[in-house]
C-alpha cells in the first residue's frame, strides 16, 4: 500500500511537507500547484512552489516530492513539463482537481473535467514532451456537477498517456462536503489499467477501512486529514500492516507545532507567519480539543514577538535553519 500526501494550495507547502512527512506514513507528497498559462516559466516560480527541488526533489525526511502543474493550454504544459524534468523533477501530476472559483474562471484544474478532449490532448502532449523515464500522473475530481463523465474523464487521461490517477470522490461542486463517493473510485479502477488511489474523506483510522472497503483501492491519498491529525498516515501504514495504531498526543504534537512556528518565523514575513500558525491550529481542532485552547488564546494576536516566546523561540533561531529532530 502507498500513502501520499495530497497537494492543497496555500496550506500544504514546504514547511508542512516537511513536518508531516517526518512524522511518518507517507510514501511521495506533491507540490502545490505550479500554474502555467502562456509560456516557459522561470526557474524561480518552480523554487518557490516546490524548493525541494534544490535537494533532490526530496524533503528533508527523504520523502519524494512530485510537481504538479495547473493548466490548459497542451503546448505550453508540455513545455513546462519538460523544464522541470530537465531540472530533475522525477514525476510530473497533472491538476484537474481544484475547486477554486478563481482557478476555473481561468479555465484551471475541475472545470477541465467538462472537456474529456482537451484532457486527453493535455496528456499526450505531456506525455510525449517528457523523458521517457519521468512517469506523468494526474489527479481529478469526479467531475463538474456530475460524475457521469467521471469514466469518460479517466480513459482520456490514461489514454493520454497517465500512468497513475488519484480520484477525489466529490465534484466540483460537492466542494469539500461530505460525504466522499468511494463507490466511484472502484469504478474508474474498473474503467481504467493504471492504479487508482483513493482520496477525500479519511480522517480516521476506520474512515480509511470503509474506504478500503467501498472503493477497493489498496492506495490512497491524504489531504485535511492528514494535517489535522498529523500522524494519520502513520497510523493506517500500522493498521495496514497488522499493528497496533498508537496516537500522537497532543503533548507529543507540541515539537511539531514548536518547529513549525520556527520555520514560518525564517521563511515568512512578520505579517504571513501569525496566519499561517493559525491555519494549522484550527484544523488541528478537529483532532486535538487541546488545540482549540490555544487557538483561542493567540486568535487576536499577530505579535510575533509574543508568539515567539509562546513557542520558546530565541532571536538567534531566526536567522539559522531548523533541523526536524529525529
Amino acid at each position: 500500500m502507498q500513502i501520499a500526501l495530497a497537494p492543497m494550495e496555500g496550506l500544504v507547502d514546504e514547511i508542512l511537507r516537511e513536518l508531516l512527512t517526518e512524522v511518518g506514513g507517507v510514501d511521495w507528497c506533491v507540490s502545490e500547484f505550479v500554474r502555467v498559462c502562456d509560456r516557459l516559466l522561470p526557474l524561480a516560480n518552480f523554487r518557490k512552489l516546490a524548493p525541494e527541488l534544490d535537494s533532490g526533489w526530496r524533503t528533508a525526511s527523504g520523502t519524494p516530492l512530485r510537481l504538479q502543474l495547473l493548466g490548459s493550454d497542451p503546448a505550453c504544459l508540455a513545455d513546462n513539463a519538460a523544464f522541470a524534468a530537465s531540472l530533475g523533477a522525477s514525476v510530473v501530476d497533472l491538476n484537474f482537481g481544484c475547486p477554486a472559483k478563481t482557478v476555473n474562471k481561468s479555465r484551471g484544474g475541475a472545470v477541465l473535467l467538462k472537456e474529456p478532449e482537451l484532457l486527453h490532448a493535455i496528456a499526450h502532449e505531456v506525455r510525449a514532451t517528457l523523458p521517457a523515464g519521468v512517469p506523468l500522473t494526474a489527479k481529478m475530481r469526479l467531475g463538474y456537477d456530475s460524475p457521469d463523465g467521471a469514466l469518460d474523464c479517466a480513459r482520456a487521461l490514461v489514454d493520454g498517456g497517465a500512468s497513475m490517477l488519484v480520484v477525489h470522490a466529490r465534484t466540483k461542486l460537492d466542494g469539500y462536503k461530505p460525504p466522499a463517493h468511494w463507490e466511484w473510485v472502484a469504478r474508474v479502477q474498473e474503467a481504467v489499467k493504471v492504479p487508482v488511489y483513493a482520496n477525500g474523506e479519511i480522517w480516521t483510522v476506520d474512515d480509511w477501512r470503509r474506504c478500503r472497503e467501498i472503493s477497493g483501492a489498496d492506495n490512497i491519498m491524504l489531504g485535511r486529514g492528514l494535517v489535522s491529525r498529523p500522524d494519520l498516515a502513520r497510523q493506517i501504514a500500522a493498521a495496514s500492516a497488522g499493528r497496533e495504531p498508537e496516537p500522537l498526543s497532543w503533548g507529543e504534537l507540541q515539537p511539531l507545532l514548536q518547529l513549525f512556528w520556527r520555520k514560518a518565523r525564517q521563511k515568512l514575513a512578520p505579517r504571513y507567519a501569525p496566519g499561517r500558525l493559525k491555519q494549522w491550529l484550527a484544523m488541528l481542532t478537529r483532532s486535538y480539543p487541546e488545540a482549540q485552547a490555544l487557538f483561542d488564546s493567540i486568535r487576536r494576536d499577530n505579535d510575533c514577538a509574543r508568539l515567539d516566546a509562546l513557542f520558546g523561540l530565541r532571536h538567534a533561531e531566526l536567522s539559522h535553519p531548523a533541523a526536524i529532530p529525529a
